[in-house]
C-alpha cells in the first residue's frame, strides 16, 4: 500500500488498482504485531448504550483491554486472539452492530457530531445518516465499494466537509430553498436543501433535503460505474483515471434518471459550505445553473466540533465532549462513559473524526461535574490541554512496519511541554493551531485532513514539517525531543 501523506499531487497520474482493497472490518480481520485487529463501522459515529457495553465485552474478553478511535469515528479493537472472529461477530450482531454482513466493509459514513446538540444546527444531517445507512445495507451495488469510500454529511458548520468525503453533503443553513432553481430542476418545500459534492469537483448539486440520502447512494453507484469503465480498479473517487474522473454533471444525469431533482452550482461553494447565505445563480445555454458571486462567510457562533467540553443547547439541556488521548481509552474509561450516558445522558453516545466522544441530553445540574469525573479519570475535557490536537498511529509494538514507539515518545514529548521536537519551550503561533501527527512511517496511518505537522520517525530520529493540502511532506531534519531515542532502522 503506497504512503499516503495527503492528497495527490496535483497533475499525478492516480494508481491502478490490481486487487480490492485491504482494509480490515468487523469480521475481516487484520494480522498486526499485537494480534488481530477488527475495526467496527459506526455510521456517523452512533452508539446506544447496548451497542457501547458490547464493545467494551469485546475489548475485554477478546482484546488488549482497550478500544481505539479512528478518524473517521469508528472504533477498533486490537490484541484479538486466534479463532476469536466467530464471538467477535456473535457479539456485535447481537446488539445490532451489524445489519448487513455484506455491507460491514462499506458504511463509511462520517456526519457532523454536534448537529442538533449547540443551538444553531438542525438535526437534519443524523437523520440524513441513518436513512443512508438503510439504503446502503440494501443496496447489492453497493458491496462493490471500497472499505475506503467515505461519505461525508455536514450539517452546514464546515467541521467535517474537509475531511476528505468521497461524496459529501452539505445541508444549508437556515432551511435553505430552492434559491431561485426550481426551474432548473430543484423543488422547493419542506425539509430544506443540501449541496452534494464528488470528489475534489468544485461544483455541487442543490439537492433538496428529502432526497438526499438517495441522492449520495446514487452518486456512490456513479462512481462504481466510472471505475469500471476506467479499467483502473479505483477504490475512491480521486483515484479515477482523468478521463474517466467523476464529476458534479455527470452525477447529475444520474440523479435525473432517477427522478431526483437537483440544480447545478459552481464556482466558490467552500464558503456556502460553512453556512454562508444561500448562493445564486443563472442558467447557462445547456439550463444548468452556475453560482455567479461567492456566498460571503458565515456568522453563525457554530460550536467548535473537534473541542472538548460542555456544549449548550437551545432547549436548556448539555452535551459532553471529550478526546480520547492519542486516541485509545481503556475499557474502565469506556465504562464510564457508557454509565454517564446511561444515567444522564439521553442513552447515546456519538465518537467524533477527532477522536473523541460526545454524550448528549445530560441537564445543567448533571453536565459541569460529570465532566469533571471524566477528566478525573484521564479523558482530554479541557481545550488548552496540551493533549488537545496531538495524535500518533499505533507505532511499536502493535505495528511491525512502525520504527519505533512512537505513542510513549509523543507522550514525553507532551509531558515535557514540546508536542513538537525540537521546538524547546513555548511552541509557535502557528504550531499551536495545527494538528500534531507522531508517524512511525512514511504511511502515517491517521494522519489529520488539511494542515498539520507532521512528526515523522526515520532511522536518524524525529524529522518535523508542516504538511499544507494540496502538498506532499518534505521533511527537515529536526533534533529528535530529549526523551526519544535515535529510532531502528526498519527491517
Amino acid at each position: 500500500m503506497p504512503p499516503s501523506p495527503s492528497i495527490r499531487p496535483q497533475g499525478a497520474e492516480p494508481p491502478i488498482r490490481d486487487r480490492g482493497d485491504a482494509c480490515p472490518g468487523a469480521l475481516r480481520l487484520h494480522s498486526a504485531a499485537d494480534g488481530h485487529l477488527a475495526r467496527v463501522r459506526l455510521p456517523a459515529g452512533d452508539l446506544t448504550v447496548r451497542q457501547a457495553e458490547a464493545l467494551a465485552d469485546a475489548a475485554d474478553r477478546l482484546g488488549d483491554g482497550h478500544l481505539s478511535l479512528t478518524s473517521r469515528g469508528n472504533a477498533e479493537l486490537r490484541g484479538l486472539a486466534d479463532g476469536c472472529g466467530g464471538r467477535l461477530a456473535a457479539l456485535l450482531r447481537d446488539a445490532g452492530l451489524l445489519p448487513s454482513e455484506r455491507h460491514e466493509r462499506v458504511r463509511n459514513i462520517l456526519a457532523s457530531p454536534l448537529a442538533g446538540l449547540d443551538r444553531h444546527t438542525p438535526s437534519d444531517v443524523r437523520l440524513w445518516a441513518r436513512e443512508l445507512d438503510g439504503l446502503l445495507c440494501a443496496s447489492e451495488s453497493a458491496t462493490a465499494l471500497s472499505g475506503r469510500f467515505l461519505f461525508v454529511l455536514d450539517d452546514g458548520r464546515g467541521d467535517v466537509a474537509a475531511l476528505g468525503g468521497d461524496v459529501s453533503l452539505v445541508a444549508e443553513r437556515g432551511g435553505a430553498g430552492s434559491g431561485g432553481l426550481s426551474g432548473a430542476g430543484c423543488p422547493a418545500g419542506a425539509g430544506g436543501t443540501a449541496l452534494l459534492r464528488v470528489g475534489d469537483d468544485p461544483a455541487a448539486l442543490r439537492i433538496a433535503g428529502p432526497d438526499a440520502p438517495r441522492a449520495t447512494l446514487t452518486a456512490a453507484e456513479a462512481f462504481l460505474t466510472a471505475a469500471e469503465a476506467s479499467g483502473s480498479g479505483a477504490w475512491r473517487v480521486r483515484e479515477l483515471p482523468h478521463r474517466h474522473g467523476l464529476t458534479a454533471r455527470a452525477v447529475a444525469e444520474r440523479l435525473r434518471a432517477a427522478g431526483i431533482g437537483c440544480a447545478e452550482v459552481a464556482g466558490e461553494v467552500a464558503a456556502a459550505v460553512a453556512g454562508a447565505r444561500e448562493v445564486t445563480g443563472t442558467p447557462d445555454a445547456t439550463g444548468a445553473t452556475y453560482a455567479t458571486e461567492a456566498p460571503a462567510p458565515a456568522s453563525v457562533p457554530y460550536a467548535d466540533s473537534s473541542a472538548p467540553g460542555v456544549i449548550e443547547g437551545s432547549d436548556g439541556a448539555r452535551a459532553l465532549s471529550v478526546l480520547a488521548p492519542l486516541g485509545r481509552l481503556s475499557v474502565a474509561q469506556w465504562r464510564l462513559l457508557t454509565a454517564v450516558a446511561a444515567e444522564d445522558g439521553a442513552g447515546a453516545l456519538r465518537l467524533t473524526p477527532w477522536r473523541g466522544v460526545v454524550i448528549p441530553g445530560l441537564s445543567a445540574d448533571t453536565a459541569a461535574p460529570r465532566l469533571r469525573e471524566l477528566s478525573a479519570a484521564g479523558l482530554i475535557t479541557d481545550p488548552d490541554s496540551p493533549w488537545h490536537r496531538v495524535g500518533a498511529c499505533t507505532g511499536r509494538p502493535g505495528c511491525a512496519k512502525s520504527r519505533t514507539d512512537v505513542r510513549a515518545d509523543a507522550t514525553a514529548a507532551v509531558t515535557a511541554g514540546t508536542p513538537v521536537p525540537g521546538e524547546p519551550g513555548p511552541q509557535p503561533a502557528t504550531l499551536r493551531r495545527l494538528p500534531v501527527y507522531w508517524s512511525g512511517c512514511e504511511r502515517r496511518c491517521g494522519h489529520p485532513h488539511g494542515a498539520w505537522v507532521d512528526v515523522l520517525a526515520t532511522a536518524e530520529g524525529y524529522r518535523v514539517s508542516v504538511v499544507q493540502p494540496q502538498s506532499t511532506p518534505a521533511p527537515h531534519p529536526a533534533p529528535a525531543a530529549p526523551s526519544a531515542a535515535p529510532c531502528p532502522a526498519t527491517s
